[in-house]
């Protein structure tokens, strides 16, 4: 087990440096405290970069309004970091980590009765993913994998398979899903030979709704009956050599990524075995989520109504190939509260920004969400992920978000909402980074908690001491 110790934040700089792992992302929004009627602080997961590498560094604050603290005056906890800070309800936070097509060492955290952020006893591996979410007391992280060598076929192909985590917040325990059955496959998983990925988990009673990403033919399933699921005239996309690197790499004898980027699949899954599902479809949207390297995010929300907002990006409009790239503008559907399909609901978000996308977006109160823009078009080179906007689902309208700094180096990637505001982090490149809050009626950011001597902030939420 690690040894973690309290100190000053600017002692901490003395210490060897930990670098943080894998890719970022971040926790989803919580739903927000009276901070006159509890203990709670705010827990601000900040990095300090310098010659000798990366310090990670846990603060805590009473509010994300206005202010200052510092690394170099604030009591912090050093930790190893994360590659999502996720903030559970029952008031702990996992540091999540991500290496790639390895396992991952999960730490978890707690505010106890003094007020200071502390970590629990328990440390443990998970499985490498790509997307994740929270079901009652359980965060559940899930990826696609390559299924037992019980399972391959006569060339030795293997199959792709759900990989799922369940880490138990309460417990603190962890445990995998059983892939010996078969039941966790996901080759042909929407009936078109593909196999998918999982995007977010969304939680809806006791179901859980989920984007059904296609991501092409494995091995396994271009080899099916002589490639049957190979659609005429694809068969040069079919790989003759191994390729590719980190998350786009390849084997031979595979069709990456999708032959039917024009279309958004849901599954409903009844419970959080994540079997069995049902799928919603729709034509009018490309695949529903965000992506950044490895990362699969989140895009399926539910507004305080119950209503399911699907969003997709577009992102096959990303594509080389013509045949892999969609024609579809970036917009919204809808999943009616209380039922498993699709109605007539749908907004164009590029019409109404220049012919810009997403990579993401975050629940933002009522039926309003925080919208991470690209500052310009997928068909223009170095498109960046810099801008925010308020999307108003029932009016469908965009506004793009007033206030933010000229000097943005990148936006964070948690948000929190409370009360018509949400907050999200932002860098600059000639300063220190600061949590902006932003009005959700008038879309109008003011600058609010600033972390001075700080590289970035990878995460931050709120907790009550844990009890």
């Amino acid at each position: 087990m690690k040894n973690y110790l309290f100190m000053r934040a600017m002692s901490a700089l003395a210490f060897p440096a930990m670098v943080l792992s894998g890719c970022s992302d971040n926790d989803e929004p919580g739903d927000g405290h009276n901070l006159e009627e509890t203990t709670g602080k705010f827990v601000i997961a900040t990095t300090v970069t310098d010659s000798k590498g990366t310090t990670n560094i846990l603060l805590t604050a009473e509010s994300l309004d206005d202010g200052n603290i510092s690394v170099g005056s604030n009591i912090g906890l050093l930790n190893d970091g994360a590659s999502q800070w996720v903030f559970h309800p029952d008031n702990y936070l996992y540091a999540l980590t991500y290496n790639q097509g390895n396992a991952g060492t999960t730490r978890s955290y707690f505010i106890n009765s003094g007020g200071s952020i502390t970590p629990r006893d328990m440390e443990y591996m998970i499985s490498r993913f790509t997307s994740y979410g929270i079901y009652n007391n359980e965060i559940i992280t899930t990826s696609t994998g390559n299924g037992l060598s019980t399972q391959a076929d006569e060339r030795g192909y293997l199959p792709k398979t759900l990989l799922v985590s369940y880490l138990d917040v309460d417990a603190e325990t962890s445990r995998r899903n059983d892939t010996s059955t078969g039941i966790y496959s996901v080759e042909n998983y929407l009936g078109n030979g593909e196999y998918v990925t999982l995007a977010g988990i969304e939680k809806r009673g006791t179901q859980i709704l989920s984007g059904a990403i296609p991501m092409g033919l494995s091995q396994y399933g271009a080899a099916i009956e002589n490639g049957k699921w190979i659609c005429p005239g694809n068969e040069d996309l079919v790989k003759t050599s191994d390729g590719g690197s980190n998350s786009s790499s390849y084997k031979k004898g595979e069709l990456q990524w999708t032959q039917y980027p024009n279309e958004c699949w849901v599954a409903i899954f009844n419970d959080n075995t994540l079997t069995n599902p049902t799928f919603a479809k729709t034509d009018r949207i490309s695949y529903p989520c965000g992506r950044f390297k490895s990362q699969y995010y989140q895009t399926i929300w539910a507004a305080d109504n119950g209503d399911i907002y699907v969003f997709s990006p577009s992102y096959a409009k990303t594509m080389t190939d013509s045949r892999q790239k969609t024609v579809l503008p970036a917009g919204v559907c809808r999943i009616p509260a209380g039922s498993s399909q699709f109605d007539s609901y749908y907004c164009n978000i590029e019409e109404q920004s220049e012919g810009r996308s997403f990579m993401r977006c975050w629940p933002a109160g009522e039926s309003s969400f925080l919208m991470l823009m690209y500052d310009r078009p997928f068909s223009e080179k170095g498109f960046a992920a810099t801008d925010l906007a308020i999307f108003d689902a029932e009016a469908k309208k965009l506004t793009f978000v007033s206030g933010l700094p000229s000097n943005i180096s990148s936006i964070g990637k948690t948000a929190y909402a409370k009360n018509g505001k949400v907050y999200i982090s932002i860098n600059i490149t000639d300063g220190y980074p600061a949590i902006y809050v932003i009005n959700v009626a008038t879309a109008q950011a003011v600058k609010g908690l600033t972390i001075d001597k700080a590289t970035d902030i990878t995460g931050f939420g709120y907790l009550e001491p844990a009890k």
